[in-house]
């Protein structure tokens, strides 16, 4: 059994399409997507529209709730990523924003090795970003409590892998906005087979420049195209 963990799609379709290349040579049984559809890239209605058609398994992330239940008119909140909230409001319809309404806030799969539990921040809020670099007693309780082999979570942008005692805690990092200094779309393939799951990490070539010359276009926050570009901020 072989699954596709991706994260943080953020709106850009040119990462996404390019995704699917990459995911259609490396045969996959699922594909899971961790959370944050939309959000900073131009695209966010077409990345809600193909990961339907796809039928991939979405979980509800940040950047999704913030846009589905109204939450991103704050006044104390004036950061890149509310002004594009707030645009990405404008541009979804009714249907797209029912669609990120509905989704869970993460789930589990059964699988050879044993259970896989994904979720984009905590267990049961996409807002609280788990700490992956935590103590390991901390992260051996949460295991312990959710019983699972491998435990999936998104939000830093950073591709990371860690594992303590017989649990593999993953973190897909970007598909539209990666920050590990590289630009590129991350994807995480999990093979559940054996003892023991194997995790490989991976970055897709995509065109970059095309998703930044985008957000140059909807006169979005031009550090996004930097970002984009360069998969580090600032």
């Amino acid at each position: 059994m072989r699954l596709a963990f991706i994260s943080d799609i953020h709106g850009n379709i040119h990462a996404l399409t390019a995704v699917k290349r990459f995911l259609s040579e490396h045969i996959v049984n699922q594909v899971i997507v961790v959370g944050d559809l939309v959000g900073y890239g131009a695209s966010p209605g077409p990345v809600i529209d193909f990961v339907k058609r796809e039928g991939w398994t979405v979980g509800l992330g940040s950047s999704d709730m913030r846009v589905a239940m109204d939450m991103g008119d704050r006044a104390d909140r004036k950061g890149v990523a509310d002004q594009v909230l707030t645009w990405t409001k404008k541009m979804l319809t009714p249907e797209q924003v029912d669609f990120l309404r509905r989704l869970p806030p993460g789930g589990r799969i059964m699988t050879p090795v044993g259970r896989v539990r994904y979720f984009h921040g905590s267990p049961h809020d996409p807002e609280q970003r788990l700490d992956l670099m935590a103590p390991e007693r901390e992260l051996e309780a949460l295991a312990d409590s959710l019983g699972s082999r491998v435990i999936v979570v998104g939000g830093t942008h950073v591709p990371f892998m860690r594992v303590i005692g017989e649990t593999t805690f993953v973190d897909p990092g970007s598909v539209g906005l990666t920050l590990n200094h590289e630009p590129g779309a991350d994807v995480v393939i999990v093979d559940c087979v054996g003892r023991k799951p194997k995790v490989s990490l991976h970055k897709v070539t995509y065109d970059f420049a095309s998703s930044a010359f985008d957000i140059m276009a909807w006169n979005l926050p031009p550090v996004i195209a930097d970002v984009i570009r360069t998969g580090r901020m600032g």
